[in-house]
């Protein structure tokens, strides 16, 4: 027989050439659970991408890029789950405000009232898109490193998804205790950001945290008045 994804030729239960099954098993509820918890599995799983970024985040960074792919999570993957869970918890307890405010009195167009709805909608997308603006600042910033803008935004997506866990974190404990934390949130998220990005570059040297953190502050205020910008001039367009 044929396989049925390369077409190969297969003698046995699984292709020669690309490893697709001969037979796929019928989707039931072992199924299921066998995909939870090859997520949530401690070896090569989501936990074990949490405590490798937590404990030493510049290290299996570089790993992830020379020496091993599997070991963690994949990034884009990552940052989306994470991404996920900061909306899943910030909705459950009604906390319109997010890590950041986008809306308020000094944005009076419409389009650019839509435009920050989308991103706390989606903070999957928005965030590799902020990630996109934070990888500029940090190719200027660390010119000398060989790093290229890919692998960079790679980079961000492992340090950003932690981030949004601690915004999540901090968002359970306000929906919990009814006490603002938002704020001491936001501090904490981009101080490990900051952090993660320097000790990426080489912790030994203080200046790589100082550069990550304006890196990290340009890229999003970069991001903020690209997106406003792009509000007023569909706004002035559409006028015309």
């Amino acid at each position: 027989m044929n396989c049925k994804n390369c077409n190969a030729e297969v003698n046995s239960r699984f292709c020669p050439d690309c490893g697709q099954p001969t037979s796929l098993k019928r989707i039931d509820g072992h199924y299921i659970l066998h995909e939870i918890e090859h997520v949530l599995h401690f070896e090569r799983g989501i936990l074990y991408t949490i405590r490798e970024l937590v404990v030493n985040p510049g290290q299996n960074i570089r790993n992830y890029f020379s020496e091993n792919r599997s070991r963690l999570i994949k990034p884009i993957i990552f940052i989306i789950i994470t991404s996920l869970i900061y909306s899943l918890i910030t909705s459950f307890f009604h906390i319109e405000e997010g890590y950041v405010k986008f809306e308020g009195e000094e944005i009076k167009s419409t389009t650019p009232v839509r435009i920050f709805k989308w991103i706390q909608a989606h903070y999957g997308y928005a965030n590799i898109i902020i990630g996109l603006f934070i990888t500029l600042w940090l190719k200027l910033f660390f010119r000398n490193s060989s790093y290229n803008m890919f692998e960079l935004l790679i980079l961000l997506c492992f340090v950003m998804g932690v981030g949004m866990l601690i915004f999540a974190l901090f968002s359970l404990l306000q929906g919990l205790t009814k006490i603002n934390l938002m704020s001491i949130g936001g501090i904490v998220g981009v101080g490990y950001c900051s952090w993660a990005i320097g000790n990426f570059f080489g912790k030994e040297k203080i200046f790589n945290y100082i550069k990550a953190f304006f890196a990290y502050i340009l890229g999003f205020a970069t991001f903020t008045f690209t997106a406003i910008l792009l509000g007023f001039l569909i706004d002035a367009v559409v006028k015309h």
